[in-house]
């Protein structure tokens, strides 16, 4: 499994290779899924060609920003969907890119739910959900910022299998865009996660109660984007120990053991896992075996994620605790990172203020590497 970096003597666990399916990975670092907000309009821009190519490597996997299903998935100012042909058009350039340096893309299809506001929605109308139990204000990223929430409408039994058909065509839609799979966005108290945690879910159809009735929407978005599609390109984001966006759960080993064993049946590509330790923004708790039992009970390709750095990402895949590791802010601010590991040299800070700013370039592309540091 092992093979020699560069470093003579040294072998860097991280940058071993990996064959996740049909992909050749050369390394196992893999850039998370990062809402940027600087596609103007729901349209991707020109200068994320910059940024995601920035970021390729040769056999590299990136995860694009979480990417709307439809014109009822926004929460957010200027993040990217896959719903028109415009869209679609504008990933097309951006996929070419990181191709034409070797990538693998896989793109985040995403719908927020109730983590919206009806100036987000067609119409002004009130945000969907599994619920209409309204969201309580929320402090932005930026710590100044309050996001309000419009109370959600619940949606009718009848009208679920619409939803579901929207991750369909969006799946459909990434690979007309060119990118090489799709990752179902059912993480982070968005629309799937909601349906899944019972501090949220309160229905009494069969889509709420019990955790199989809970679990049944994310998994038939899982059975529709894999016949669209294929298993083989075909990978999810669970957060089952979160709490974002009120959305916790009484048992998440038992949600997240549920999910893991049922997404075999699908023969998926791969589940994106996010660590415990990443509860709330500024809370980290060290708990590296939460994620065991998942990993042990999902036959495919395990990437887990949530505050890694070099160190302990080595030890996950050493211990086998993971195939691949997801970097989100290092990742961002180092475009180089592989190979910042590779040589074990410094990182650059990221600067959280920048994270969300509409700016094309500051916070964006102005990450330096490392032949152009002093």
């Amino acid at each position: 499994m092992e093979t020699k970096s560069v470093q003579p003597g040294n072998t860097i666990p991280l940058l071993t290779p990996y064959k996740m399916g049909k992909f050749d990975l050369s390394h196992r670092v893999v850039l998370a899924p990062l809402t940027r907000q600087r596609s103007y309009n729901n349209v991707p821009q020109p200068h994320a060609i910059l940024y995601y190519s920035q970021r390729t490597t040769r056999r590299g996997l990136l995860i694009a920003e979480a990417t709307g299903i439809s014109n009822t998935a926004q929460g957010y100012p200027m993040t990217p969907g896959i719903w028109t042909k415009e869209q679609v058009e504008a990933w097309k350039p951006i996929v070419d890119a990181v191709h034409a340096k070797g990538g693998i893309f896989f793109c985040q299809i995403w719908h927020v739910g109730r983590v919206s506001n009806s100036g987000f929605q067609p119409n002004g109308q009130p945000p969907i959900s599994c619920t209409d139990k309204p969201l309580t204000p929320q402090i932005r990223a930026n710590g100044v910022d309050v996001a309000e929430f419009t109370p959600p409408r619940r949606l009718k039994t009848d009208e679920i299998p619409q939803i579901v058909d929207h991750f369909r065509i969006a799946a459909r839609n990434a690979m007309e865009a060119g990118f090489d799979g799709v990752e179902i966005h059912g993480a982070h108290g968005y629309l799937i996660d909601q349906f899944m945690k019972d501090q949220v879910n309160d229905r009494t159809d069969q889509y709420g109660g019990s955790l199989e009735n809970r679990c049944r929407f994310a998994l038939e978005v899982v059975e529709a984007v894999v016949n669209e599609i294929g298993a083989d390109r075909v990978g999810i984001r669970l957060s089952p120990f979160a709490d974002y966006m009120e959305s916790g759960d009484s048992n998440p080993k038992e949600l997240g053991l549920y999910m893991a064993e049922s997404l075999n049946r699908s023969g998926i590509l791969y589940c994106h896992m996010v660590e415990p330790r990443m509860k709330t923004v500024n809370e980290k708790c060290e708990c590296p075996h939460s994620l065991l039992p998942m990993r042990k009970a999902f036959k495919g390709t395990f990437i887990v994620a949530g505050g890694y750095d070099r160190e302990d990402g080595n030890k996950a895949v050493a211990e086998d605790r993971a195939d691949l590791v997801a970097f989100g802010r290092l990742f961002l601010a180092n475009p180089d990172l592989p190979k910042r590991f590779e040589l074990n040299a410094p990182l650059n800070k990221y600067n959280r203020h920048t994270f969300y700013t509409p700016d094309p370039v500051v916070g964006y592309t102005d990450y330096p590497f490392l032949e152009t540091q002093n």
